[in-house]
């Protein structure tokens, strides 16, 4: 019904009927206004669902991929890439999906915000710079009365300052003496370059900055250029090329310390080469030994450039070595567990190395297999390794006697029921079969794999010095190839001080900063005080 139409029937007067009339349409004309703001809404209201829902299925995908991988599913490298691109892509997509809430009428039903996991304590080792922030007034706003203080909010933000480039200036007075017209000055600061215009730190910067984080020469001068110093690739390089030489001495001796052990782990790498005048590469290697963990004695990770994989190279590295040695089933390393063998100088005849085989290799065998078939015969065996691991999960932390007792107990009669499984499951599968290929890998290497059991204080597997190794295979990614044999021996000498420094928990920049500085006026016979796990002030 109309309502002005309605007012006509009324007995009103002229003039109260035309102001009624007039609040009347008043009324009418904002209801038609508050319909259409209403209508508005909705369609916005709408958008924003369909974008939320949209969201939140390209989360949910993103969530499916990220965590729903099973382990090995991926290279090392590859996961690492991949996981850091979902988790942005997953926090790019929480934030949009909340500003969309956010931005809800108040008249809707509130959303319970999304939980949030509790982030990491700050490290208490960084220096703090406090900012108070006090109410603009002292006295209450609501009564006038004096603030009292009950106590403090207290947040903490973590926050960086960039490289920052800075000169030393070192003045030397010079005197004279006007009798014998002689002139005396303080002598010039011994360098671990002489003459050079880099500090300690600059040199630290450059060689971190290319060895540990994969930076290119290219990029610490751009870096540098940002700043309005200008760093050339060739001072860059001549720099690099001295500290290559005047560290030499240190890899050395880790590289003589490392041959004192009784038990090493083994494995290369390769590393493309640039071959001059052909304008390809060629593939040259990058050798690794480290020491066991599960001996006494610091972490040492040695690296050995070389222009090949025989296995020559690792006998003239090992020399008249022997012990246990941990490796993969590359064939070049089998000479060394000959019953007799050459030295590579003299051919004098040495006793052989006792070969560890790496069980996470045989393990991987299997592990390939249930992923391409979901074989119940690969998930039976992966079930059985899995029970050796659990107990040299629960010997982590024991000494080496309790390990031996724990794997003589229990690890032993693991490996007696999987070798004979094994052996059985053997005689029921196809020849030259997947299957077969993967047991025959196990069986093949029985006596070197089960090896460890017997000791406390051999390892299971390989795996430390392949994870010591992972980080080359990111720095390939960035250099692309070694440009020479040179550069590659360069490489593999500041790899070794690097590495071994994270390995024994220093802090590798902290570490060479302090050994640039005292090198070249340190002893050579006080040199093992300058290795990166020796206590220092």
């Amino acid at each position: 019904m109309n309502p002005l139409a309605k007012l006509d029937q009324l007995n009103l007067e002229p003039a109260a009927k035309s102001e009624v009339a007039a609040m009347l349409q008043a009324l009418i004309d904002q209801a038609a206004q508050d319909a259409k703001v209403i209508q508005a809404k909705d369609a916005t209201l709408h958008a924003k669902d369909i974008k939320i829902g949209a969201l939140t299925h390209e989360l949910a995908y993103y969530r499916r991929i990220r965590f729903s991988r099973k382990n090995e599913s991926l290279a090392p490298l590859q996961r690492d890439v991949f996981e850091e691109t979902w988790n942005t892509d997953i926090s790019a997509i929480d934030e949009e999906v909340e500003q969309l809430r956010d931005d809800q009428p108040c008249d809707t039903v509130a959303r319970p915000k999304r939980p949030r996991a509790g982030r990491q304590p700050l490290p208490d080792h960084l220096p703090r710079f406090e900012h108070r922030h006090e109410p603009a007034s002292c006295t209450c706003g609501q009564c006038g009365k004096d603030l009292v203080k009950i106590g403090e909010d207290i947040t903490e933000q973590l926050d960086v300052e960039p490289a920052k480039f800075f000169v030393h200036r070192h003045i030397r007075p010079q005197y004279a003496c006007r009798a014998c017209e002689s002139i005396t000055a303080a002598a010039i600061p011994p360098a671990v370059i002489d003459g050079g215009m880099a500090a300690v730190g600059l040199l630290t910067w450059v060689l971190i900055g290319k060895y540990l984080d994969h930076l290119p020469l290219y990029r610490l001068e751009q870096i540098a250029a940002r700043d309005g110093v200008i760093l050339s690739r060739s001072t860059l390089a001549d720099w690099v090329g001295r500290l290559g030489v005047a560290l030499q001495p240190l890899a050395d001796r880790l590289a003589w310390q490392v041959l004192q052990r009784d038990s090493l782990h083994a494995d290369e790498t390769p590393v493309p080469q640039l071959d001059p005048g052909s304008g390809k590469t060629k593939k040259a290697y990058l050798w690794a030994y480290r020491s066991n963990d599960l001996q006494p004695g610091p972490k040492i990770i040695v690296f050995d450039y070389q222009a090949g994989r025989g296995g020559r190279y690792a006998q003239q590295f090992l020399g008249d070595w022997h012990g246990h040695l941990v490796v993969d089933d590359y064939a070049g390393y089998k000479a060394l567990f000959a019953a007799t063998r050459a030295h590579p100088a003299s051919q004098r005849l040495l006793e052989p190395c006792v070969e560890l085989a790496c069980l996470a290799h045989a393990r991987r065998k299997f592990f390939d297999l249930f992923q391409a078939s979901q074989s119940p015969i690969a998930q039976e065996a992966l079930k059985r390794i899995a029970k050796l691991y659990a107990v040299e999960a629960l010997a982590r932390d024991v000494s080496t006697e309790a390990r031996k007792q724990l794997r003589v107990e229990i690890s032993l009669p693991i490996l007696a029921e999987l070798h004979d499984w094994l052996q059985q499951t053997r005689l029921r599968t196809a020849p030259n079969s997947a299957t077969a290929k993967a047991i025959d890998y196990s069986l093949k290497r029985w006596v070197a794999l089960s090896r460890y059991a017997q000791t406390g204080d051999l390892p299971i597997d390989n795996n430390p010095v392949e994870n010591s190794i992972r980080p080359i295979a990111l720095g390939k990614k960035n250099w692309l190839f070694a440009g020479s044999e040179r550069a590659g021996q360069r490489a593999a000498v500041i790899q070794t001080l690097l590495g071994t420094a994270k390995l024994n928990g220093l802090d590798p920049a902290a570490w060479l900063k302090d050994t640039l500085e005292k090198l070249p006026t340190w002893p050579n016979s006080r040199i093992d005080e300058l290795l990166p796990f020796s206590h220092r002030d």
